[in-house]
């Protein structure tokens, strides 16, 4: 599914002709699409920035949740303009449900085919914040939602161990909207159980 690029983010680069988030890790002249770069994300975060268009946030602003984000109370990804939003979640796979599963490794693009980094003099594995790529890695896709704040609410939630560095923006606010953007993948398991359940009321 495609969507109209945002106004906000005409002039911005092109991969595949997709506009390639502000935030997204560039490698080798190549976008990694679902991977950021740390300092851009950074910068977002205490700049209060959109992750798509990079220009500041205005009155309102969405960011992205999941059950595990609400577990920790705070959202790991910058938010982003009302404009910004629905575009994002169009092109997505992750939350437009193309992509039912987490990748199993992470990718850092050497090429446009995404194979992984050859270069051992390569920072780029410092560059991107993923710490809980590990734990995701292959499992069925979350839930995903798209939370609305008055950006005035907007508060950074930051790890004892390192303060200058944002975790991402807490949960613990007056949200104005919510909207469901994906339900979750069902494992194999849940799935059994759900065909046995749709084969018991339907014979029923």
């Amino acid at each position: 599914m495609t969507a109209l690029i945002p106004v906000r983010c005409i002039g911005r680069p092109l991969a595949g002709g997709l506009v390639v988030p502000w935030v997204s890790l560039i490698h080798n002249g190549h976008a990694v699409f679902g991977s950021l770069d740390a300092d851009r994300a950074r910068r977002a975060f205490l700049q209060r920035l959109c992750q798509i268009c990079s220009q500041p946030l205005q009155e309102r602003s969405f960011f992205i949740v999941r059950p595990a984000d609400q577990q920790q109370g705070y959202s790991p990804e910058p938010a982003l303009h009302p404009e910004c939003q629905p575009y994002t979640a169009a092109n997505c796979p992750m939350l437009n449900g193309t992509a039912t599963h987490y990748r199993t490794r992470h990718v850092l693009a050497s090429h446009p085919a995404g194979r992984p980094c050859t270069d051992p003099s390569c920072p780029c594995p410092e560059l991107t914040p993923d710490e809980g790529h590990a734990a995701r890695s292959g499992r069925p896709a979350d839930r995903y939602e798209a939370w609305m704040i008055h950006t005035r609410n907007y508060r950074l939630v930051f790890p004892p161990d390192r303060p200058e560095v944002p975790s991402g923006i807490s949960l613990d606010v007056p949200v104005l909207r919510q909207r469901v953007l994906r339900t979750a993948t069902l494992t194999s398991e849940q799935q059994h159980l759900m065909d046995l359940w749709h084969a018991l009321m339907n014979g029923s």
